[in-house]
C-alpha cells in the first residue's frame, strides 16, 4: 500500500492506540532517548560498485574485519541508553544484522532503508520495542529545488514507530541529506522542505505520540535547509540549547560543525528535556571509528 503522504508502507496492522490499556494509571511523564549516528562507511565483505581498494569508496572488509566493525557499532549504540537509534552509512540487511546481533538483545528489532543502488550508504533505524509501523518516503515524494528542477531524497527518509514500555506511540525519521561532495545545496534544501512537511504531517495526525527526525543533514545551523526545517514554529532543534561548542558533530578543515541533528515536531504530549542532549566522542575528531560524533537527547511523553 502507498501512505497518504507518498510513502510506501510496510504497517504491522496495529493501530494507534494498540497495547494501550483503558484502565491504566497515567502516571508522570515518560522518558524517552533517542539518538542519531552516522557510522561512516559500513560496507559487508562482498564488493559490489567495482570500487572497492582500499583507496576506493567502497573499501571491502575481511571477515574479522567486518565482525569487530560490527562490534565497535554495536558497543557505541549499546552505550546510548537509547530507546531508538537512527544510523547512516550502512550499507545493507548484511550489515544491519551483524550489528543487532552483537547487541545482545538489548535493541533486538531494526530496518533499513536500502535504496538498492551497488554500495550504497543507506539509513537504518534500530528500536528497543517491536517496530510497528515503517514507511519508506523516497519513491514518491516529489522534490523541488528553488531553481524549480526535480530531484529526489539522495537516500531513503525512512519513518519508524514503535511503542515506549508504557504503550505510547514513539516515532523516529532516519535522514541523511545531499553529502557537500560535489555540492547541490539545492537538493539538501528541497529534502529539507520536504522533510519538514512529511514530519509535520505525521505529527498533525498523531497528536498524542512523540515524533522526532534524526540523522546527517550535512548543513549547519543558520543555513537555508536547517533554515526551512526550523523557521516560523518548526521543527526544534534539541542541541539548539546548548553551548556551540558542544553542539559539534564534526570537524571540517580543523574546525568544528554541527552537522548531524534531532529535531522535535510539536505535539500535544512530546516535549523535549531541557539541556539533555549529548554528543558523543571518543577522540578529537570522531567517535568509535566514525569521522562523526553521535548525538543523543532525551524526550518525555505526556499521558494523553
Amino acid at each position: 500500500p502507498i501512505d497518504e503522504d507518498g510513502g510506501v508502507t510496510f504497517d504491522a496492522g496495529l493501530d494507534e492506540d494498540a497495547g494501550i490499556d483503558a484502565g491504566f494509571d497515567a502516571g508522570p511523564p515518560e522518558r524517552v532517548r533517542m539518538a542519531t549516528f552516522n557510522v561512516r562507511l559500513f560496507f559487508d565483505t562482498v564488493c559490489q560498485s567495482g570500487n572497492c581498494s582500499a583507496a576506493g569508496f567502497e573499501e571491502v572488509r575481511s571477515q574479522t574485519q567486518f565482525d569487530a566493525r560490527a562490534l565497535q557499532v554495536a558497543n557505541a549504540v549499546n552505550g546510548f541508553g537509547a530507546d531508538m537509534v537512527a544510523l547512516e552509512e550502512i550499507e545493507n540487511q548484511t550489515c544491519l544484522d551483524a550489528i543487532i546481533a552483537r547487541l545482545d538483545g538489548g535493541m533486538p528489532y531494526g530496518v533499513i532503508g536500502e535504496i538498492g543502488t551497488a554500495g550504497s550508504v543507506d539509513v537504518a533505524i534500530l528500536s528497543k520495542t517491536p517496530i510497528e509501523r515503517v514507511v519508506a518516503h523516497r519513491a514518491l515524494q516529489r522534490l523541488t529545488r528553488p531553481d524549480g528542477s526535480i530531484t529526489s531524497f539522495s537516500r531513503e527518509f525512512l519513518e519508524v514507530e514503535a511503542k515506549t514500555p508504557r504503550g505510547q506511540t514513539m516515532v523516529l525519521f532516519a535522514a541523511h541529506f545531499r553529502s557537500k561532495v560535489n555540492d547541490d545545496p539545492g537538493r539538501r534544501f528541497a529534502e529539507a522542505q520536504v522533510s519538514r512537511r512529511v514530519v509535520e504531517a505525521r505529527a498533525a495526525a498523531s497528536p498524542n505520540a512523540l515524533v522526532v527526525m534524526g540523522g546527517d543533514l550535512n548543513d549547519t545551523p543558520g543555513s537555508p535547509p536547517l533554515g526551512e526545517l526550523t523557521a516560523d514554529g518548526g521543527l526544534l532543534r534539541v542541541a539548539a540549547d546548548l553551548p556551540p561548542s558542544e553542539q559539534v558533530t564534526y570537524i571540517f578543515n580543523g574546525q568544528g560543525e554541527a552537522i548531524d541533528h534531532l529535531l522535535l515536531a510539536h505535539t500535544s504530549n512530546g516535549a523535549a528535556v531541557p539541556l539533555s542532549a549529548r554528543t558523543w566522542r571518543t577522540s578529537s575528531s570522531g567517535f568509535a571509528g566514525s569521522d562523526h560524533f553521535a548525538l543523543t537527547a532525551d524526550f518525555e511523553l505526556r499521558p494523553p
